[in-house]
């Protein structure tokens, strides 16, 4: 029974240590976009590469700013390792001039992905997330 219980208290660490990290992952200063009438995202795929582009046009993955070019030799290695259809993810803040995201989807584009999305928020949880 003992041995049971200890990998039970491993996987809890485990999930709650996972759990920190993805949200850790985020860049908070980035305000989405609204799309009250977009589908919300039901499952996520593991393989799922997130961008985000914040207001002033800095390009990053996990907090860490990046190049253009970088970003291409990122997506380029994502294909090498997962194929053509890896999900990703551009999380652009509302004031992001089209500029900065065009260039994150031309190196999308680049690197032969083809399943590109766009993060935004629904108005419901845009309200209740900034007390209105």
């Amino acid at each position: 029974m003992t041995p049971m219980i200890d990998i039970v208290f491993q996987m809890i660490i485990f999930f709650i240590c996972t759990a920190e990290l993805e949200r850790t992952a985020l860049d908070e200063t980035i305000k989405l976009a609204l799309a009250p009438h977009g589908p919300a995202v039901e499952k996520k795929d593991p393989r799922t590469i997130v961008v985000d582009v914040d207001a002033r046009g800095r390009i990053k993955i996990a907090r860490v700013p990046l190049s253009v070019s970088t970003l291409k030799a990122i997506l380029r290695k994502a294909v090498a390792e997962y194929g053509q259809g890896t999900p990703v993810v551009i999380r652009a803040d509302g004031k992001t001039r089209h500029e900065t995201v065009r260039r994150v989807m031309d190196a999308c584009a680049a690197a032969g992905l083809w399943r590109v999305k766009f993060a935004a928020i629904k108005e419901a949880a845009y309200q209740s997330r900034s007390g209105r």
